[in-house]
């Protein structure tokens, strides 16, 4: 919905925007297909279907991999942007519209489904019934191997440590900006905190403040669990192929939160525009609204 609601293009935004704003609901939606649907439901409620032939799970899950990774990169991206619009102002007419936009979004995309093709060789059938190799796993060598421990470092760094210090340090510095700004503006104006007036510019930065604040600490929130995880089995040498008890738990509550943030920028993002809240009213009532005058025509 948030994907048919933008392309309208009806929600005020700028087109650079709104390509940001469509293509990170594209990785979520993405994500939720291969990761949600076509791994975890099939998996427990279609047991043994050809979904869960070795190869084609393999493939699930590097694609569920890339879009997670695309939803992060994303999301990256486009606080740079929002983080040039701010703070550079000469900058802004360069590298704040729809051709730039295209750009950085297909390359990322493109190198981030390069940077997971490795993941198709380190996964393992399960079992083989009738010579076909069902389902998969990680192999053992995949936490044992020099060259496989050294990629899995370089694949947590990619997302969510460096994403996250990114992130951190482009809303950082846009609130910065905004409160830096805020504060000159005051002084032009010559008001004082006894004042009761209110200035429009003034609310829409304090509103964009905690809007980045929001977006920071989710993000840091739901990727903790799989961050601490990650240290945990390389610090101590466990395969998590063998989690038992807690640990299982903990891992896969792990990479529960870590789907959900791919899922919550998005709708943060869009559910503050008020335009975009008016346009999903309207979509919302549409069916009813065309069945009401089919049937008032019908009627006459």
């Amino acid at each position: 919905m948030a994907i048919v609601i933008l392309s309208r293009d009806k929600c005020g935004l700028s087109t650079c925007t709104t390509r940001y704003l469509v293509a990170m609901a594209a990785a979520d939606l993405l994500l939720i297909t291969t990761d949600v649907i076509l791994w975890r439901v099939c998996y427990y409620y279609f047991p043994e279907s050809f979904l869960d032939i070795t190869y084609v799970c393999s493939l699930i899950l590097v694609l569920s991999r890339a879009a997670r990774n695309c939803s992060v990169w994303f999301t990256v991206a486009f606080s740079f942007d929002r983080t040039v619009a701010i703070c550079c102002q000469k900058l802004k007419v360069k590298f704040c519209n729809a051709k730039v936009a295209g750009i950085v979004l297909a390359t990322t995309c493109i190198l981030l489904c390069l940077r997971n093709v490795p993941f198709c060789f380190t996964y393992e059938p399960v079992r083989i019934v009738n010579n076909v190799p069902l389902f998969c796993r990680q192999k053992s060598i995949y936490y044992t191997d020099l060259r496989w421990v050294v990629f899995d470092w370089f694949d947590t760094i990619i997302s969510p440590l460096l994403p996250f210090i990114s992130i951190l340090l482009l809303n950082a510095l846009t609130v910065t900006y905004i409160l830096v700004a805020s504060r000159i503006r005051k002084g032009l104006k010559g008001q004082r905190k006894s004042e009761e007036r209110r200035d429009p510019e003034i609310e829409s930065r304090r509103k964009s403040i905690i809007l980045l604040f929001t977006i920071s600490g989710s993000f840091i929130l739901l990727w903790l669990a799989t961050v601490v995880d990650f240290f945990y089995y390389t610090f101590t040498g466990v395969n998590p192929n063998l989690y038992v008890g807690g640990s299982y738990v903990f891992w896969h509550v792990g990479v529960m939160l870590a789907n959900f943030s791919c899922c919550t920028n998005t709708f943060i993002y869009v559910v503050t525009q008020s335009r975009f809240r008016e346009q999903f009213k309207k979509l919302l009532k549409y069916p009813v609204t065309t069945i009401t005058q089919f049937i008032d025509t019908l009627k006459k």
